[in-house]
């Protein structure tokens, strides 16, 4: 495991166990939210976005996480191994609740002076909590179909179910390179 794709639902926990990766093997991250959006949460242009995420899956060792199908054939391309995080929606609903909430009343910024708001977070058709909607029962359908597809096959794939499955197998890493089959499901 040298260069690593985490997706799964928004607000499901990508960029804080992408962090806890980078971490324990000692490899850089990347956050892909961090290199699309612009100031005033304006998405840099498509070309941009792909210099960038070529740029930052040029190296060796990376792990890196996110779900843009725009730079998928990039990131998946690149990497040898895909994490899916496929928790259950009620989770993921409640755990993108509980990082919304906090950050909407402390001001956090998240990137290129992005903050979340009141207003966007839970009232605009562009919320997250929107977006889950629409992009969850979509990925829970289609992932296990696009990592079939054979300019994928090279992945080895890990589907943790829930934060436990998740925290088992962080508890097996180390910085030797691990062992497993074509596909790792807890």
């Amino acid at each position: 495991m040298h260069r690593i794709a985490v997706v799964g639902a928004t607000g499901s926990g990508k960029t804080t166990l992408a962090k806890m990766l980078s971490e324990r093997l000692g490899i850089p991250h990347v956050e892909t939210d961090a290199i699309y959006w612009g100031k005033n949460w304006t998405p840099i242009s498509i070309e941009i976005f792909r210099q960038r995420m070529d740029a930052a899956t040029q190296g060796d060792r990376w792990v890196i996480d996110g779900n843009y199908s725009k730079v998928r054939d990039l990131v998946w391309g690149r990497a040898d191994t895909l994490v899916w995080l496929d928790y259950p929606f009620w989770l993921v609903l409640w755990r993108l609740l509980g990082r919304t909430v906090p950050r909407v009343f402390s001001g956090e910024e998240l990137w290129n002076g992005n903050r979340e708001t009141l207003g966007a977070a839970f009232f605009s058709r562009d919320s997250l909590f929107a977006w889950l909607l629409q992009s969850y029962p979509r990925q829970k359908r289609t992932y296990p179909l696009i990592v079939q597809q054979l300019e994928y096959a090279h992945l080895e794939f890990i589907r943790l179910k829930s934060p436990a499955q998740a925290n088992r197998w962080l508890l097996k890493l180390s910085s030797a390179p691990c062992e497993y089959g074509s596909s790792y499901d807890f």
